[in-house]
């Protein structure tokens, strides 16, 4: 009844976290959209017409529990709602601008201001011309079946402190723009996640898990994304003993992934009956 289905031989992998929709001469318009809409980072003032010339005021970051500093540009910073309302609130003080972030982690903030001065952070999101799809900057192809066709230059996880485990950084970045009111760093990180591969359930459970309680009920593009992978590689979860664990511990995750499952599974009850010759 339903076509098969390919998914990764060892038993905690999945497929790649986003498929890749099929390409026709017709989508030469939208195609050309997208590459535009990919490149009009707005969020990032480097890539502006007024770009600062950076002169603007260094501002002091102290970021998570061990207190790492980073320094930025005001108007860089100011870029993001949630920096230029905090350094508003300094505005008439006289001590040297400084931002606490105790409870992020220095490796996405990195990220984020990577982005704010370059438009994007490494593992840059690059087209690939010649086969005319988007791919992770250093991408090369594996050697290993199970992981997909390329691999990503960099490991696509980060420890972070309050997790206690591993989680996928583009996912954490993510949250993290979504909490300094950067909406295009959201849309450019949740593309990134959409072409890595070869990820392990745990991390893939913990980083959905992550999501739910670091995004608002308003925003449901980042959980979209990990129902649709769940679901798409259904087999794999299925005899995952991560899965099982997690879905006895519950959450608002399984409820979504429930009402995911039961709409994929109408769509094909439709699709069936629509394709069945009917009898009198």
């Amino acid at each position: 009844m339903f076509g098969k289905r390919s998914f990764a031989s060892s038993k905690e992998r999945s497929g790649k976290i986003s498929k890749q929709p099929k390409r026709s001469f017709r989508d030469t318009s939208k195609q050309r959209h997208m590459l535009e809409k990919m490149d009009a980072r707005k969020d990032s003032p480097m890539l502006e017409s007024d770009s600062p010339t950076l002169t603007s005021a260094i501002v002091t970051i102290v970021v998570g529990a061990d207190q790492r500093l980073f320094a930025a540009h005001e108007d860089v910073l100011s870029h993001s709602p949630y920096f230029a309302s905090a350094l508003r609130d300094q505005f008439f003080e006289s001590t040297s601008r400084r931002i606490d972030l105790p409870t992020e982690e220095p490796e996405i903030f990195s990220c984020i201001l990577e982005y704010l001065y370059k438009g994007d952070y490494y593992p840059r999101l690059v087209h690939d011309k010649r086969r005319q799809n988007w791919m992770l900057e250093g991408a090369v192809s594996s050697p290993d079946p199970n992981k997909g066709g390329r691999v990503a230059a960099v490991e696509p996880t980060v420890y972070h402190s309050g997790v206690g485990d591993i989680i996928l950084r583009d996912t954490a970045v993510y949250c993290a723009a979504d909490r300094y009111g950067l909406e295009e760093l959201k849309r450019l990180s949740l593309r990134k996640q959409g072409l890595q591969s070869g990820i392990e359930v745990g991390t893939i459970l913990r980083s959905a898990r992550y999501a739910y309680e670091n995004t608002p009920d308003s925003d449901s593009r980042l959980r979209a994304h990990y129902l649709a992978l769940i679901i798409r590689s259904r087999k794999t979860f299925k005899r995952s003993g991560t899965m099982q664990m997690e879905m006895e511990m519950g959450g608002k995750l399984f409820f979504d992934l429930f009402v995911a499952m039961c709409n994929h599974v109408d769509d094909i009850v439709e699709v069936t009956n629509a394709r069945t010759p009917k009898t009198i």
